[in-house]
């Protein structure tokens, strides 16, 4: 079961929102984002949450306030929009983690044009980390955007 430490007990106590239960569900996605991401991060408008164990999946939507002059995302956008939808395929499961330790990402092809499926998945488990995949693909023709391989301290 998913346990707290002293300092992340404290900073709850504080925050306005009530922790979702763990581990999430399709039904408590939206809260588990409102409730542990920056303000920033929700300003990248991923939308359409879609979770199962060891899964989460959402839509990277393309918006001119992402982009560079060229017209393509910036790596930064999709760099957090993959930690950010890894970190919730990583709460579906009962052994939640501090927070990711390590991300390698692959940039394949500009991303212009269309918006971005983001789909992550838990790997496995190991005793003090766990590691998972992530791949950002285009919605219309599922190229592949971006590959990026993360690892999660416990």
């Amino acid at each position: 079961m998913f346990q707290l430490d002293k300092h992340h007990k404290k900073r709850l106590m504080a925050h306005p929102m009530q922790p979702p239960g763990f581990p999430i569900t399709n039904e408590s996605v939206l809260h588990f984002y409102e409730w542990l991401f920056a303000p920033w991060v929700k300003d990248l408008g991923l939308r359409d949450f879609d979770v199962s164990p060891g899964r989460a999946v959402a839509t990277l939507p393309q918006s001119t306030r992402l982009q560079f002059a060229s017209g393509a995302v910036c790596g930064q956008v999709i760099m957090s929009a993959v930690d950010t939808v890894a970190s919730l395929a990583m709460a579906t499961t009962d052994r939640v983690p501090k927070g990711t330790v390590y991300q390698h990402t692959h940039f394949l092809r500009p991303a212009m044009s269309d918006d971005m499926r983001v789909e992550a998945s838990v790997l496995r488990f190991g005793k003090a980390s766990a590691f998972a995949e992530t791949r950002v693909s285009f919605i219309g023709s599922g190229e592949l955007v971006a590959h990026a391989t993360l690892e999660f301290a416990f």
